[in-house]
């Protein structure tokens, strides 16, 4: 099933459970009934900041609106190459391998991400609630955080308030290889 019918389907499913009117949600989430419209119906698929406040409404992460609740479990073993992709795959800037997918509503997500020669999260910062930790394997990523520069190699690993804009660009010769771990549920 394609991304945007999964979340469409989970979304609406869950605020009908709820009781909650599209109104009622939008108030509560801060989101748009337009949006959480368009979600419902399959149309958007929304960002991970409008995913995260929707998720807070019910106390979930936003992994639940992602998965198939009949795939998920308490205990997941993956081996490299047989990991779902996440909601960040992006062929011209990053590939990533889901830690987490599967795992019955987790309060972190972590992922394997190759990031290719020139890749980049573009040129507008992102922020959002929790807390990420990048751990690179591989190759050179700068990461501006707040407009103070981190270079990372090899070894290297940087966690910060993701509040806090950012953004990344893979600054080396080859790939960059990443293991990134993004807390959704830490409040700031």
């Amino acid at each position: 099933m394609k991304l945007k019918k999964i979340v469409g389907k989970k979304l609406k499913s869950i605020r009908l459970k709820n009781d909650l009117t599209i109104q009622a949600l939008a108030t509560q989430s801060k989101v748009s009934s337009n949006m959480i419209s368009r979600i419902e119906r399959g149309l958007t698929i929304p960002s991970v900041e409008i995913l995260m406040k929707l998720a807070a409404v019910f106390d979930k992460s936003i992994n639940y609106f992602v998965e198939e609740v009949s795939t998920t479990h308490e205990v997941v073993f993956t081996a490299p190459g047989q990991r779902d992709t996440t909601v960040y795959d992006d062929n011209d800037n990053m590939h990533t391998e889901s830690f987490t997918s599967g795992l019955r509503d987790p309060q972190f997500m972590s992922f394997h991400c190759t990031v290719p020669v020139g890749g980049t999260s573009g040129q507008k910062n992102m922020y959002h609630p929790g807390d990420e930790l990048i751990i690179l394997l591989e190759g050179h990523l700068r990461v501006n955080i707040a407009g103070d520069l981190y270079t990372l190699s090899k070894g290297d690993s940087l966690s910060f308030k993701s509040h806090l804009p950012h953004r990344w660009d893979n600054i080396g010769e080859t790939d960059a290889r990443i293991i990134w771990t993004l807390s959704p549920f830490t409040m700031i």
